[in-house]
C-alpha cells in the first residue's frame, strides 16, 4: 500500500531513532500485518479467476479474515504505544517474549479498533449499495454498533483504571478534554442516526469518531512518540528522535507540495466513483 511506504519512508528519515525502536519491539505484528495486506491483494486478484462455487468462495473468506487482522492489528499496535514498550537505555528493545505484544490492554485496543472500522465500513456500504444487500447490512449495523458500544466501553474503563498516564495531560490541562468529549458525543449520537437511517449523517459522525479518537491519542502521548514502560527518561519524544533541521526542512516542503496533490487525488476518485454500486454475478 501506497500510504504504508510513505509512512514508513517518513517516519525513517524524520525520526530515524523512533523507526528503529518501534519496528524492532513492533516487529512481529508488522510482519503479519504485511502479511495479511499481501493475502488481502492476492485474493482479489486470485477470486474471478475461476467460475467455481468453492473457488471464489475461498478467496471470499480469505479477503475478510485479512480484512479482520489488518483492523485488529493496527489496534494492536495502538495499545502498545499507548501502553508503553521496554524500551531501555540507548532506546533498545529489552522485550522478551515472542507475543509480548498480544497484552490485554492491545487486544482491547484491537477489539475497538476493529469494531470501529466494521461500523464505518458498514454505514459507508449502506451508501453505496442496494437491494438485498442494503436490506441485510440495514440489520447488521444496529448490531455492529451494539459490538462496538460494549468493546469501546470496556477498554475505556480498562484504561482508566489501569493505564492512568495516558490521562496525565488532559488532567493538567482541562482544555485538551475536548478531543475525548467530542468523540464521546460523536459516538453518542450514531445510534439515533442509525435507528432513523440518516446514513449519510451517520458516517459523518463516524468519521468525526475516529478522528477525536486520534486527535485524543495525539494530545495524551505529546511531546512523546513511544513511551518506555521501564523508565520514562527512556521515552522516545520528538525532540531526541528527530532528524537534523535541514532534513525536517525538506521533508515539510515535499509534504506541503505532495500532500495537496495527494488530497486532490484522493476527492477525484471519490467523485469518479461516487454514487451506488450495480451489483452482478462476479460482485463480492
Amino acid at each position: 500500500e501506497v500510504w504504508l511506504v510513505i509512512g514508513g519512508g517518513a517516519l525513517f528519515a524524520g525520526f530515524p531513532v523512533m523507526y528503529a525502536a518501534f519496528l524492532s519491539a513492533l516487529y512481529i505484528p508488522f510482519m503479519l500485518f504485511l502479511f495479511f495486506l499481501i493475502l488481502r491483494a492476492i485474493s482479489i486478484e486470485f477470486r474471478s479467476k475461476e467460475d467455481m462455487l468453492w473457488w471464489r468462495k475461498t478467496w471470499d473468506y480469505v479477503y475478510g479474515i485479512s480484512s479482520i487482522m489488518l483492523a485488529f492489528l493496527l489496534g494492536v499496535v495502538l495499545g502498545n504505544v499507548l501502553q508503553g514498550i521496554q524500551i531501555g537505555a540507548d532506546y533498545q528493545y529489552e522485550g522478551a517474549g515472542f507475543f509480548e505484544f498480544l497484552n490485554p490492554f492491545a487486544i482491547m485496543v484491537g477489539s475497538t479498533t476493529l469494531s470501529l472500522f466494521m461500523l464505518h465500513g458498514a454505514i459507508y456500504l449502506l451508501l453505496k449499495t442496494e437491494h438485498r444487500l442494503y436490506a441485510k447490512l440495514t440489520i447488521l449495523v444496529k448490531r455492529v454498533i451494539v459490538f462496538f458500544l460494549i468493546i469501546f466501553s470496556v477498554t475505556t474503563m480498562y484504561a482508566l483504571e489501569f493505564i492512568p498516564h495516558l490521562y496525565n495531560d488532559i488532567k493538567a490541562n482541562l482544555w485538551l478534554a475536548i478531543f475525548p468529549l467530542s468523540g464521546f458525543i460523536s459516538i453518542a449520537v450514531l445510534p439515533r442516526l442509525i435507528a432513523r437511517k440518516r446514513f449519510r449523517y451517520a458516517f459523518l459522525f463516524s468519521t468525526l469518531t475516529i478522528s477525536f479518537m486520534l486527535m485524543t491519542v495525539a494530545v495524551e502521548l505529546y511531546p512523546n512518540l513511544l513511551l518506555s514502560s521501564i523508565e520514562s527518561r527512556y521515552n522516545i519524544d520528538i525532540y531526541n528522535a528527530a532528524s537534523s533541521i535541514k532534513t525536517l526542512k525538506i521533508m515539510l516542503t515535499m509534504v506541503a507540495v505532495g500532500g495537496p496533490l495527494v488530497l486532490a487525488y484522493t476527492l477525484f476518485v471519490y467523485k469518479v466513483f461516487s454514487g451506488r454500486v450495480q451489483l452482478d454475478e462476479t460482485s463480492y
